[in-house]
């Protein structure tokens, strides 16, 4: 007969060996996957324990990509990054220009660039003034850039976000005040927002063809650099100088950089500097013969040039001499010089025809400029002769 107890003891022991059971299935068993770190690995993006195998071929040859990329860039080593101390403001507004805005936009090349493409024009895309011809070329930034910040910045809010960003250098303020004409603005404005908040000014009148990821080689580190630019004349004719400012011209309508670069801070001090000086001396012009020269690209050559060439910035005792125009010749790959990477005119000028560019199709080729050249008059327009 079955008493309590018997039944009692005879539960407890169905239940033990229930668990029992229980705990030898599970252990054999793939735990739950909870989320996706939990989910199967292939076994290139395994993890190998330390010692326990030999490096995979795809380790291999990344190894032996570093190296190449390496030796690619093979340049004077990155600018120090100089440690900030408080200033106190009245302090600070007796010092020179330059260390005004050093201290205001402080500069790391260990951040990130900044995810914002920044363009200028007379109106927004929203608004019905916005030109056709303009509407495919803005949209591929935004295409080839969907998680930035993509912004068309009109004349009236430049004013306002310069004069925010600004507010603690007022020479900057009173400068662009006072440029006569709406391009030397544009040009001003283009290095003013790159030096307070970074990110990609390029512009109206450019396309993106490629995503700024794939501008520099994958196997380059982000914190080794802070300024990218391109190559946008590169004459191998007698007569160059009739035509460009420089025998290598750096061009501007695509920049990008961190904020606070020294060639920024150097290329707003000295249009700053310069503007108030002709304004004092009533020499302000609305000639449009001598932009290249006061806003554009020639004065925006000589000021990087200027720094690859600087001691401030580069330990000038193993150089074999300046850096000049010859070194950037002929490019068909980029360049590195210290926190700087230069791209061959194809990557900023494909289908130009001249000059040894590639098409637009060409493995290098990342923003097509359109050359509209709407800043200047109608008889100083050379499309496909000089760059607007």
């Amino acid at each position: 007969m079955l008493t309590f107890r018997k039944a009692l003891v005879l539960s407890l022991a169905a239940l033990s060996l229930f668990f029992i059971f229980r705990s030898q299935h599970s252990s054999s068993s793939p735990a739950p996957i909870r989320n996706a770190n939990d989910l199967p690995k292939p076994p290139s993006l395994m993890k190998p324990k330390p010692g326990s195998q030999q490096p995979s071929k795809q380790e291999t040859q990344a190894s032996h990509s570093d190296k190449d990329a390496s030796k690619a860039f093979n340049t004077p080593n990155t600018p120090a990054k100089k440690p900030k101390t408080q200033i106190p403001m009245e302090e600070l507004k007796k010092r020179p220009l330059r260390q005004q805005l050093e201290y205001q936009f402080p500069y790391d090349v260990d951040s990130k660039f900044p995810a914002y493409i920044w363009q200028t024009w007379k109106y927004t895309p929203s608004q019905g003034e916005f030109a056709e011809e303009f509407r495919e070329a803005e949209a591929s930034w935004t295409i080839h850039h969907p998680s930035f910040v993509h912004e068309v910045i009109t004349d009236n809010v430049a004013v306002h976000l310069i004069r925010h960003l600004y507010a603690s250098v007022p020479q900057v303020l009173e400068a662009y005040h006072a440029l006569p004409l709406p391009v030397l603005k544009a040009d001003f404005f283009r290095y003013l927002i790159l030096l307070a908040r970074g990110g990609i000014y390029s512009d109206i009148d450019t396309a993106a063809l490629k995503s700024a990821a794939d501008w520099i080689p994958h196997d380059v580190p982000s914190n080794s650099y802070g300024m990218v630019i391109g190559i946008e004349a590169d004459p191998d004719r007698q007569d160059w100088a009739e035509w460009y400012s420089r025998r290598i011209q750096f061009c501007q309508w695509t920049i990008q950089s961190k904020p606070g670069h020294p060639v920024l801070v150097d290329v707003v001090a000295n249009i700053t500097q310069e503007t108030l000086k002709r304004k004092a001396e009533n020499k302000l012009s609305k000639d449009h013969k001598g932009i290249i020269e006061f806003t554009g690209p020639g004065l925006w050559t000589d000021i990087i040039f200027n720094f690859f060439n600087n001691p401030d910035f580069f330990d000038m005792s193993t150089s074999k001499g300046n850096i000049t125009w010859e070194h950037f010749t002929g490019m068909k790959a980029p360049k590195k010089v210290g926190d700087v990477i230069i791209l061959p005119i194809t990557s900023f000028s494909p289908g130009i025809k001249q000059m040894n560019a590639g098409e637009d199709d060409d493995p290098m080729a990342f923003v097509k400029h359109n050359f509209e050249g709407t800043w200047k008059p109608e008889n100083l327009r050379h499309i496909g002769q000089i760059f607007a």
